[in-house]
């Protein structure tokens, strides 16, 4: 039988179908274009080569392309059931998560990565911040993604994409140094990988290097397509690393070009996220207030999550709605989140109404209200997902808060804890 890259034993026959997979797979773990393609290659020389149809279900559904992702999970089922033991598992796993169903995918894939430890198509989904323990609601779930990767390392080697997911995890729990080695050899050994320069904007952003995150980037974003995954994302990191140093100017182009709605493609978690979190910083920073973009990037915002259902979105939402004036839109939307309180459906809990109603209340420039919201929040925002980066709009928002209600000693308090 035939094997991927990481050793594993394929149930096609096809060396090109082979072939074709692997390139996804590499693809995929790099966000790189053209995943879709190879899996789509994979399928037409081996039809029934079950890995390949996940392959594009799992591309499909990270470009928030739910029906054609479940519709080709879906008819991964039904050929996984003549493959390999393993291949069934993985694909059990992967599609678990594409049907909505988190915690059981979640549990999947630690039973099969217990077993197939080096099975990187089923481990990727449970790594970085939007993933199967990024987004569990949980308060400890940085520290658990670091102790789910750390101990595959020796499984891994110096694989390019584990180095890459394993410095992000240090990253986000406060292990730096250890995350710049790990993200200097997964570039050096595959340079154009997006999510490790994605990583690696973390890590510089983390250490307080604005100038050096900028240079960065800079240097390696024009050779990515523009309708690559993480291009929208990474044109943030631009605009913020240039805002850090005061280029406005280079900030805003970053952010219209590559990040605003009608920007650059991008899936809508970050399109949403993205515009929010750079809108509201540069208005802390003293920029203008920009009327047409804040109803823009809120038009979109209630286009792609017209309900209440994934917090990450839904906390950047309600910062659209409070910017942009829209009160009633942000009601609204707190209602339908304390509903799924209610019910027991809201994982990360209460912190999500809490930073939704304090942007509100800033937004009205009640800052006492606003305090007490954020002060309220603050220790759980890890649970909304995301990263330090993006969680630092709290931070900052309380910071500024404290200053607009005289409390200076407070707000130099607060940004001496995150100087980056």
């Amino acid at each position: 039988m035939l094997k991927d890259r990481y050793g594993l034993l394929l149930s096609t026959s096809s060396s090109e179908a082979r072939d074709a997979y692997v390139a996804g797979l590499d693809g995929l773990l790099a966000a790189n274009a053209g995943v879709e393609g190879h899996f789509s290659k994979a399928i037409a020389a081996d039809p029934a080569f079950s890995l390949a149809h996940i392959g594009l279900a799992r591309a499909r559904f990270l470009k928030a392309e739910i029906p054609a992702a479940r519709e080709a999970s879906a008819r991964a089922r039904t050929l996984a059931e003549a493959a390999t033991p393993r291949e069934r598992s993985a694909v059990n796993a992967v599609a678990l998560a594409i049907e909505g169903k988190v915690p059981d995918s979640l549990a999947a894939t630690r039973a099969h990565i217990a077993e197939h430890p080096r099975d990187a198509l089923v481990l990727s989904p449970a790594t970085g911040v939007f993933g199967l323990i990024g987004f569990s609601g949980r308060q400890e779930r940085e520290a658990e993604l670091y102790d789910l990767l750390a101990p595959l390392a020796k499984h891994y080697g110096e694989d390019w994409w584990f180095d890459s997911m394993l410095a992000f995890a240090a990253c986000e729990s406060g292990r730096l140094d250890e995350a710049l080695r790990l993200i200097e050899r997964s570039m050096a050994a595959s340079p154009r990988s997006a999510h490790g320069a994605h990583v690696k904007a973390h890590v510089l952003y983390e250490m307080g290097e604005p100038r050096k995150g900028l240079a960065y980037l800079e240097a390696w974003m024009p050779a990515y397509p523009r309708d690559g995954l993480m291009h929208c994302h990474l044109s943030w990191h631009v605009a913020l690393f240039s805002l850090a140093l005061g280029e406005r100017e280079r900030a805003w182009r970053a952010y219209r070009a590559g990040t605003h709605p009608g920007g650059s493609w991008g899936p809508p978690l970050n399109t949403v996220s993205d515009a929010a979190s750079f809108l509201w910083r540069a208005e802390l920073l003293g920029e203008a207030a920009q009327p047409q973009l804040w109803q823009e990037a809120r038009d979109y915002a209630l286009k792609m999550f017209p309900k209440a259902g994934v917090p990450f979105a839904d906390v950047h939402t309600a910062v659209s709605c409070a910017a942009s004036g829209d009160f009633a839109a942000l009601g609204k939307l707190v209602g339908e989140m304390k509903e799924r309180l209610a019910a027991g459906k809201l994982a990360p809990g209460g912190v999500v109404p809490a930073l939704a109603e304090g942007f509100g209340a800033y937004a009205r420039k009640d800052w006492n209200a606003a305090i007490r919201f954020f002060e309220q929040a603050l220790p759980e925002t890890v649970r909304i997902g995301g990263s330090r980066a993006q969680r630092d709009l709290v931070e900052r928002t309380l910071a500024a808060a404290y200053q607009q209600a005289g409390r200076t000693e407070d707000a130099r308090t607060l940004r001496a804890r995150r100087p980056a």
